[in-house]
């Protein structure tokens, strides 16, 4: 029996009845409720215009307020939650919240039509901030998924700068987790419209049992992928099984020396943890990982289950060991990450399985760790080549070496050859010479838009001189001859 999905937006509960489980939530604002501030300008979450914030409880029953890209998200994920949009934002006597006041006063609007996303992102910095001013780092981090193409970006950032010294206006939390903890649904439901149905379990169990039912539903989590299959390849998706209410792949814990993160925990939370244990080797990929909507929404699980072979989490998760769990009716399995992907876009992954988690070791005190990350552009780009480099040293000596690229074959991969090259050797100029020619023989990438076969041959033998410069053991280099070497990958 097909059930209505609910959510609150403008002060009441709406639902949805009768719209396609693909409707995104940009077509319900526009064309069905009428809200027409929030636009669309790609229709893939690049640009930012459709950014909305979205209101959810977490697992602990916790309020959490997200941006995201409504022209990619599906109206079937907004049930149980609140959707508000930048109609939202007037005062009650008619005034201009001070996020788009400060956009007024700072010039910070010239066209207009980016507006509204930026002043999204800004009210979500501005409700995560308590209204407290912020960081330069954290107003871009902030402003990576918005594009502006009039004002440039400085007086969008001296708005989100104007608008902490205007006089605070506060968010009603608790009223907002009284109006959501009343949508909630004790199990899972299921909304069919259009010849298509949409899933949503609450527990492991229902979804193994869903899965089993339905091996050709479309697994969706975060939406940040396959929202494009919809509004830019324009594919059927048939039936979806959605992810994203099952408390129990929303977890991150640690276990036997790995930490464990659930295939529903977004990228942004999963990154946050993940920092905790290797803040200096993740803290920029994380920071440069797509933008912070697309982060919002996207899952570490989603990530891993797409495969793509210019995934930036995947490299270096295979260069630290983690590994894949799968669940499906036969139970729990798990894999090296490594030998999760066959070939491209082929996974070791049955029918009636999902991935349901994600391990990661733990630092170790003998490993030395770096991942790093071309693009064209710092934020929200495509890698060209991404490199992750773990090797175990036991003074100049490689114990282990792991190296693992993306963007050199049709799958993330590890360097065999070069690897084979330098364990039990020295970590020395001379064997890293031999690992990088080695190189060639390991990969045979590809020419294509972000970079040409040559390039990217190139850069990866540099990115292993890089680690070696910042990893041997007889002096650290300085910080300008590092960049040198990173300038010239």
């Amino acid at each position: 029996m097909s059930e209505p999905i609910r959510f609150y937006f403008r002060g009441q509960v709406q639902e949805i009845h009768g719209a396609a489980p693909t409707r995104t939530v940009l077509q319900h604002l526009r064309e069905d409720l009428h809200c027409t501030g929030t636009k669309e300008g790609c229709a893939e979450g690049d640009c930012g215009a459709c950014t909305v914030v979205v209101g959810s409880l977490n697992v602990h029953g916790q309020l959490e307020m997200k941006a995201v890209n409504a022209c990619i998200q599906f109206a079937p994920t907004l049930d149980g939650k609140a959707l508000f949009t930048v109609e939202d934002l007037q005062q009650p006597d008619g005034a201009l919240h001070p996020v788009q006041q400060a956009m007024v006063e700072c010039h910070g609007s010239q066209c207009g039509f980016c507006t509204p996303g930026f002043v999204m992102s800004l009210w979500g910095m501005y409700l995560d901030k308590d209204g407290q001013p912020a960081e330069r780092k954290e107003v871009a981090d902030c402003l990576s998924g918005n594009l502006c193409r009039c004002t440039g970006y400085r007086p969008i950032i001296d708005a989100a700068q104007r608008m902490t010294e205007l006089p605070k206006v506060d968010f009603d939390r608790a009223a907002l987790t009284q109006q959501l903890q009343a949508l909630q649904r004790e199990a899972g439901a299921s909304y069919s419209a259009r010849g298509q149905s949409f899933h949503a379990p609450r527990t492991l169990e229902e979804l193994v049992a869903l899965r089993a039912a339905h091996p050709k539903a479309t697994l969706l989590a975060g939406s940040t992928d396959i929202g494009l299959w919809v509004t830019k390849q324009m594919r059927e998706l048939g039936d979806i099984i959605y992810l994203g209410h099952v408390r129990a792949l929303q977890s991150v814990e640690r276990k036997d020396g790995m930490l464990e993160i659930g295939a529903g925990v977004s990228l942004n939370d999963a990154y946050a943890a993940l920092c905790e244990l290797y803040p200096s080797e993740l803290g920029e990929l994380w920071q440069r990982f797509a933008s912070l909507p697309i982060r919002n929404a996207g899952t570490l699980g989603g990530n891993v289950a797409n495969g793509s072979p210019i995934g930036d989490s995947m490299p270096w998760l295979i260069a630290l060991g983690s590994e894949v769990v799968l669940q499906g009716p036969a139970g729990r399995r798990v894999l090296p990450l490594e030998a999760f992907y066959l070939d491209y876009q082929k996974k070791d992954l049955a029918a009636d399985e999902f991935v349901a988690a994600v391990r990661v070791p733990l630092p170790r005190a003998d490993v030395r760790f770096r991942t790093y990350k071309l693009a064209k552009r710092f934020d929200q780009d495509i890698s060209a080549v991404c490199a992750a480099f773990a090797f175990t040293l036991d003074g100049d000596k490689v114990v282990d070496a792991r190296i693992a690229y993306g963007g050199m074959a049709a799958t993330p991969r590890r360097a065999p050859r070069a690897e084979a090259s330098l364990t039990g050797l020295g970590w020395n100029e001379i064997n890293l010479r031999v690992a990088m020619d080695l190189l060639q023989q390991d990969f045979a990438p590809l020419s294509d838009m972000r970079a040409s076969s040559s390039y990217r041959m190139q850069t990866a033998q540099n990115l292993l001189r890089r680690f070696w410069l910042e990893t041997r053991a007889d002096a650290p280099l300085a910080a300008d001859a590092v960049n040198a070497f990173a300038c010239r990958a």
